[in-house]
This record gives C-alpha cells, structure tokens and sequence, in this order.
C-alpha cells in the first residue's frame, strides 16, 4: 500500500531533551502514514534521551547519537540521508498533530506544482496545553521579508528536489536558520500552499532558545536581513494582507483576538 503515498521525511534533531523526546517521537510515529522515513540525530546526548531512541529503533530509518555543531547541523545531516518525496523536520520538544502527514500529501495531491506546504500550529506547554493558535496565510518571500516568520517548521514540508537547487540549511547560523532558509525557499519557488489545518505545536518552555536568548535571535535576524530591510509602509500592507486573508478563510474571532494583543502590546 505505501507505493501509492508519496514518501515523508522527518528529521528529529534532539539534545537533551529527554522531557519530551518521547512525546515528539511517538506524534511522528503514531501518525499512520504508511510510507514514512524517519530520522533522528542525537548531538550525544546525556539525560537519557538515547535510551528513548533505542525504545523507538525498530521504527526509526536512522538514528545517530555524536557530537556535532549545532541544530542547523543536525538537521542537514538528516536531510542529506532523506530520501522522500517531501521532507521536514521536527525539533524534539515540539509535535505533529493526528493526521497531519495524510492532509500535507492531500494537498499535494490536489496542488501538484506545490514546492513547500505550510499549515497552522499551536503554542503549546509543557504538559500540551495550548497557550495560542497561530493561524497562517499562504507565505510568499515578500511576506517573509516585511513580516518575519509568517510560517513554522512545525507545520511545514517542502519537496526534497528543492536541495538540489537551493542547498542545505546555513550551518553558521544558531538562531534564525529556519527564518534564511524559508527566505531562501520561497525566493526560489512560488508554489506555496496553506492548509488550513493545524498540523503541529511549538512547545514554550523556560529551557527554548525562544525564552532565554531572544537579543542573539534579533542579532542573527538583522544579519538575515542586511541590505533587504523593508520600510514601515510596506510592512503594514503585508500585515493588511495576512488580516484580509484570513478574514477571507472565515476566521473572524481569530482576527479580533490579533487586533486586541496588539492593541494591548502582546505582538502578533
């Protein structure tokens, strides 16, 4: 039955985070998907995340534990392993939600030029409740550019030819590789689609790299952006944009909700 459902890859780069290694690997595992590839590389790990892995190993591709030099590393050497169709990754605190897998190949299916296919996630805690939704738009690399990260990894799957043309995630970068490569993606494709599913979670919790460093966040980030910066103007339209969008999808109470948070200094 697999061959009739185009392969998925995900990669899983984890470092010490036994906390929720096992809830991120089971959401990948638990999907059902009948042609799934999935990759885990540990940075050698010493919480007893690597004892998890083996629990899993039957159901793994491959599975590594060494040394390495950071996240963005860890991902390449996951996807340079890959063979699917499509490919993503997700981080070892973070989920996929039920289903998710089988709703990016239904929208393959039914946009066959699709390069990357996005959905909507949640910000989750450490026990899985969900703070926020995050509700997204089909991103373009002009939205990007005026916006930030209008999209998520965690509820993101590109085609795996786009290595070929494009390459792999930019290892000197610790922060906002994910925010250069989409740039990098969606320079190179328009063939973007939005599912409007939420597809997976991004967990918040004090030991992120969200929580504890957001000033080398903005540093990477401007470095990203050098010589790319857009004006206010163009800035608002983007964010007129994204609100008309999603008002077009019918999510009216979302919108509000967005409204008040920045009426009240609360971001996006």
């Amino acid at each position: 039955m697999s061959q009739h459902y185009p392969r998925i890859s995900v990669i899983t780069p984890s470092f010490n985070q036994a906390q929720f290694l096992e809830r991120t690997m089971c959401s990948v595992l638990d999907q059902g998907y009948p042609n799934l590839e999935y990759i885990v590389i540990d940075g050698g790990s010493t919480d007893g995340s690597v004892e998890i892995i083996q629990k899993y190993a039957d159901r793994l591709a491959y599975w590594v534990s060494e040394s390495d030099r950071g996240q963005a590393h860890a991902i390449n050497k996951g996807l340079e392993r890959a063979t699917g169709d499509w490919v993503g990754w997700q981080n070892s605190d973070d989920i996929f939600y039920p289903d998710a897998f089988m709703q990016v190949v239904q929208a393959a299916i039914r946009y066959p030029q699709a390069e990357l296919i996005i959905g909507d996630m949640n910000l989750i805690d450490e026990l899985d409740k969900v703070i926020r939704e995050l509700i997204y738009v089909r991103p373009t690399y002009e939205s990007l550019l005026a916006e930030g990260m209008v999209l998520s990894n965690q509820a993101a799957f590109w085609r795996r030819s786009l290595h070929a043309r494009i390459g792999w995630l930019n290892e000197s970068l610790h922060y906002g590789f994910d925010y250069e490569w989409f740039l990098r993606v969606l320079r190179e494709t328009e063939h973007a689609v939005h599912v409007q599913e939420c597809l997976g979670a991004l967990r918040y919790h004090d030991a992120t790299k969200t929580s504890r460093s957001q000033t080398l966040f903005d540093e990477e980030y401007r470095g990203i952006l050098a010589g790319r910066g857009q004006p206010g103007w163009k800035k608002n339209l983007y964010r007129a944009r994204r609100m008309l969008l999603t008002l077009a999808d019918g999510h009216f109470s979302y919108v509000l909700r967005g409204i008040k948070r920045r009426g009240a200094g609360l971001g996006k």
